[in-house]
């Protein structure tokens, strides 16, 4: 891999990353889950997909009490996905294949099982400073330190069984018991952090995406909260939430923008960072900063055009003036995926749209409806500037799997929540390759273990190679949206004009003149404004006039 020419936009201001959730993808060796074989072997579909790079979720060794993002060793692979060496082969080939590779960081916290924590149980000097270890309130300390909350449900705090007449002590797990928080306050963590990405960026990654990045920071005076649900600072003048969006995040990733800079090829870096307001994230991806964050705003948006048009002026706006590309992202492995959030009537913006369906589920998505959104979506997100995200099986349409039997369920919120909330299994269930090969629709070989999460009986129906060739299917529709992206000069990284369209429409120029999108959220079809020549339409148009929930691409002039 090279530097940028000068003068060429840096290929992460406007790159498609998909993102590979690794257990889900593709399992090559049978034993029912996703891996790095499997990966290697789906690299020509990815290519022929119209990607640019691909973000794999944690890979690392960990004993999977939250599918991966409970680390054990950030230097060694998770035996069920490969070794090391077959991730350095993967980043090979998929530099041979044209595509960047993107693994994941988890710097908020580590697995239970990590020899850091370990030491810490053991209570070896110094150790138990690594992390967020405090004595417990009210009598014999048996109460938790302060009243936060697990992101997963119940208290954020696990008591640690000490010694007879030993003050007992609690540590912190912002999410799982098994996923202690880091004590970034601690100059090891710094070092030890800086220490793997050069390991990895050694190896040829091109960047990382980060885990919580909002959240490594903590007041050290470990308030109580003033809202024990309030766990993304929503109520909260900006900065002063105990753990979320702290100002102390953005030197931990000056000094880790400094050791991308030592290594050529553009390395970049992806927040994954849930800010109280957007101005906030701007902050993240400042001059010498990190290079990209999520726009979760635009993620959480309803259908609705005066909401989408807000988010995506605001939250661009914003990032332009800090010097970055706006990243958009309508699903991911944490959200219910979009064909079923947009089958669903229009609802207000949503928090952290983790689970369309609790235990008391309301009435069922209208899918027809829902697929028909995303394909428009799918127009307007590309159209906009910047980069974009596909989560793995979006290309397919796949929608959220809402029955999964509860005896299955591995999230866990689902446990942790009392059987409340059902969690994300619902987006992560493993991806239909062929419809005829084998029980598991081509995710593994035939006569292979069973899928680690069980796939519907109707799942078959969405496979890849049923969609292949039909000018209807889902997956040509992104085939050829991400190709004409690449191709036409005025899409990517730039800027767009907003025009003047008529009723429950958008509609907006790239480069004028030359190019416009045209989407309708409305429920009456509308005439396309003056044009050259229709270049690409989410769903065929009615008489010349664009659809009820549909978009088109135009050349105008």
């Amino acid at each position: 891999m090279t530097t940028t020419p000068e003068n060429a936009v840096a290929w992460w201001r406007e790159a498609v990353i998909y993102q590979v959730y690794i257990r889900s993808f593709a399992d090559a060796d049978g034993d029912g889950i996703g891996d790095i074989a499997g990966i290697r072997e789906k690299l020509p579909y990815l290519a022929d997909l119209g990607v640019d790079a691909l973000w794999i979720n944690p890979w690392y060794a960990s004993p999977q009490a939250d599918a991966g993002y409970d680390v054990a060793d950030y230097r060694t692979i998770e035996p069920a996905y490969g070794t090391v060496s077959d991730a350095e082969k993967l980043i090979v080939d998929a530099h041979e294949h044209g595509l960047r590779l993107i693994p994941d960081i988890v710097p908020n916290h580590t697995s239970d099982r990590h020899a850091w924590f370990v030491a810490a149980l053991a209570d070896e000097p110094g150790a138990r400073d690594r992390y967020v270890f405090r004595p417990g309130r009210g009598p014999d300390g048996a109460l938790p330190p302060t009243n936060w909350r697990s992101h997963f449900g119940g208290p954020a705090w696990t008591r640690v069984e000490d010694g007879p007449g030993e003050e007992a002590q609690w540590y912190l797990h912002l999410f799982d018991p098994g996923q202690p928080d880091l004590n970034w306050a601690n100059p090891e963590v710094a070092a030890e952090f800086e220490a793997v990405l050069r390991f990895w960026f050694d190896r040829g990654v091109d960047g990382f995406r980060i885990d919580v990045a909002h959240g490594l920071v903590k007041d050290p005076a470990l308030p109580d909260l003033a809202d024990d649900r309030d766990l993304i600072g929503r109520t909260y003048a900006p900065g002063t939430h105990p753990f979320v969006d702290r100002d102390g995040v953005l030197e931990i990733y000056e000094a880790w923008r400094r050791v991308a800079d030592q290594y050529p090829g553009d390395r970049m870096f992806v927040a994954e960072a849930w800010t109280p307001a957007p101005e906030r994230l701007a902050r993240y991806v400042s001059a010498g900063r990190l290079h990209t964050a999520f726009n979760f705003d635009y993620l959480v948006a309803p259908w609705d055009p005066a909401a989408l048009r807000e988010t995506i002026d605001v939250t661009s706006g914003l990032l332009r003036a800090a010097g970055a590309p706006a990243t958009w992202v309508l699903s991911n492995h944490d959200v219910v995926r979009h064909p079923s959030r947009y089958g669903r009537p229009v609802r207000e913006r949503e928090e952290v749209p983790t689970s369309a369906v609790p235990a008391s589920s309301d009435a069922a998505p209208d899918l027809a409806l829902g697929t028909r959104r995303a394909r428009a979506a799918l127009l307007l997100e590309a159209a906009l500037p910047g980069g974009m995200y596909v989560y793995q099986g979006e290309e397919l349409g796949l929608p959220e799997v809402e029955d999964i039997p509860e005896d299955a369920l591995q999230d866990p919120t689902w446990e942790r929540s009392g059987h409340t909330v059902r969690g994300r299994d619902g987006c992560r269930v493993p991806l239909p390759w062929s419809a005829t090969e084998g029980a598991s629709t081509g995710f593994s070989p035939e006569g292979a273990d069973a899928p680690w999460l069980p796939q519907p009986s109707w799942w078959a129906s969405y496979a890849a190679d049923r969609q292949q060739g039909d000018p209807d299917a889902v997956l040509e529709l992104y085939r050829s949206v991400l190709h004409r992206r690449r191709a036409h000069p005025a899409l990517g990284d730039g800027e767009m004009t907003w025009v003047s369209a008529p009723g429950d429409t958008l509609l907006h120029l790239r480069r004028e003149p030359g190019f416009a999108c045209l989407v309708n959220l409305g429920a009456e079809p509308v005439e396309l404004p003056p044009h050259d020549e229709v270049l690409q339409t989410s769903v065929p148009l009615e008489d010349g006039r664009l659809g009820s929930d549909a978009a088109v691409w135009l050349a105008v002039s």
